[in-house]
């Protein structure tokens, strides 16, 4: 092999040649490829170390602007909560304080809290106890409230310990409830789903503690509705009555790799209902990314968010 540096009107190429002799350069073929398993390798651990290391470790706040169909209520500050999963490596005690503080400064109407509260992947670092948790989330100030629902991880490893945590803190849980908010011409429904994946009964097979219809039929005015879930793929029979459905759990597929990222988001609807805000047929439903992770310590694409929505901006 023989190799060489060629070019016209000041391009730079390189040209490798049969020859028996070595390149002046010492650049062979074989050299090139253990060359590009190397940056390969080190490009593989760079975005290793950053998934592990670094984005866990963010948190941003993500802004959304929309005013659905049926929203007469005046503008509304909602800031979403989910995923929280406290925990080490990278939900310590520390970083729930900076969510409540950061929750805080944005001066929301009401914050709302859409489950799985405590680490359950196998690498956790340090427990944080549900009552340091919970504590944490009852420095969240809204006028018009601080309001949970409960998720699948809740419900498989810490239903008792996540219930009394949040009646000690006096932070009112909603299954299957509705709630109505607000004075005069800014009244609206809150409505707190309960978990559908709450109960496992083999592969993939779940029964659920959700009651769409039940819910919903406690609403008994005009107001409009903002429906609280924590799995988005309810949202194929959320009727056109609910203004605004949140949800969480998805944490945005977590690991957000091209072709790959969808399935790693635990919904039967792929990437469709992953992550962001979502409108089909004309109803709206935003999907936070979450704030602590599932299954391992790692994000990548999607960093931990916080979800600030103006509603009728």
């Amino acid at each position: 092999m023989r190799g060489g540096w060629a070019g016209g009107d000041g391009a730079t190429a390189l040209t490798l040649t049969a020859g028996n002799s070595g390149p002046a350069s010492g650049l062979t073929r074989r050299r090139l490829i253990l060359r590009g398993f190397g940056f390969a390798g080190l490009s593989l651990a760079a975005t290793a170390g950053y998934a592990t290391a670094i984005e866990p470790e963010l948190l941003v706040t993500t802004t959304y602007r929309v005013t659905p169909p049926g929203w007469q209520a005046g503008r509304l500050t909602v800031v979403a909560i989910a995923d929280l999963h406290a925990g080490g490596p990278n939900m310590t005690t520390e970083h729930i304080a900076r969510v409540v503080d950061r929750t805080n400064a944005l001066a929301p109407d009401v914050v709302v809290l859409l489950g799985d509260y405590f680490a359950t992947h196998p690498f956790v670092t340090e427990r944080v106890p549900d009552a340091v948790w919970a504590g944490e989330l009852a420095r969240l100030d809204a006028p018009l409230g601080v309001w949970a629902i409960l998720g699948n991880h809740d419900w498989w490893f810490g239903l008792a310990g996540v219930r009394r945590a949040f009646a000690e803190v006096d932070i009112p849980v909603l299954e299957n409830r509705s709630v109505l908010l607000g004075e005069g011409s800014r009244r609206f429904w809150l409505a707190g789903l309960g978990d559908q994946l709450a109960h496992p009964l083999g592969h993939r097979r779940f029964r659920g503690e959700d009651d769409l219809a039940g819910t919903l039929d406690q609403i008994t005015t005009a107001h409009p509705v903002i429906l609280l879930v924590h799995e988005p793929d309810i949202f194929t029979t959320v009727p056109d009555r609910v203004s605004l459905t949140l949800a969480g759990h998805t944490h945005g597929g977590q690991i957000r790799i091209p072709l790959i990222w969808p399935a790693l988001v635990p919904s039967a609807y792929g990437a469709r209902f992953a992550y962001g805000h979502v409108v089909e047929s004309g109803r709206h439903m935003i999907v936070s990314g979450g704030l602590g992770t599932s299954f391992a310590p790692v994000r990548l694409g999607v960093p931990p968010e916080i979800v600030h929505i103006q509603v009728g901006a």
